[in-house]
């Protein structure tokens, strides 16, 4: 039975507790940057899979508005759920991740290849404003 995507969010760091609870740090939509191409950007994808039985592959991609080729695309992802009421989170890191230009990009959640989620994710610019000495 093929699981549906319970959720998928977009933050900085990932910690796991001894209790197996996961802590997410720095959840976000929109990257801020103070110029392009911008600096290095780590991007941590967190998927929870539910509802379903089976072995699945799982891949992650983020591509530019318009764009055929992404621009970062991770590797396949095995996410097991040995019965119908198992859940299986993932965790992936994009490392380095640069942006040439402000606009929206994609972020893409395959399950066997098939696409089971898209959302937008926005990179901006930020303008920082600097304490003058006095």
């Amino acid at each position: 039975m093929i699981p549906d995507l319970q959720s998928s969010l977009l933050c900085d760091d990932v910690r796991q507790e001894r209790n197996g609870k996961f802590i997410l740090i720095g959840l976000f939509d929109t990257v801020g940057v103070q110029g392009f191409p911008s600096p290095p950007q780590r991007i941590c994808v967190v998927n929870r899979w539910c509802c379903g039985e089976g072995s699945f592959r799982q891949r992650c991609r983020i591509l530019k508005e318009g764009a055929t080729k992404p621009l970062v695309e991770g590797k396949d992802i095995q996410v097991r759920l040995p019965n119908p009421h198992a859940m299986a989170t993932t965790i992936e890191f994009f490392m380095n991740v640069r942006f040439d230009e402000p606009g929206t990009y994609w972020v893409e959640i395959l399950l066997g290849g098939d696409l089971k989620l898209r959302y937008p994710l926005n990179v901006r610019q930020v303008n920082v404003q600097r304490r003058s000495a006095n």
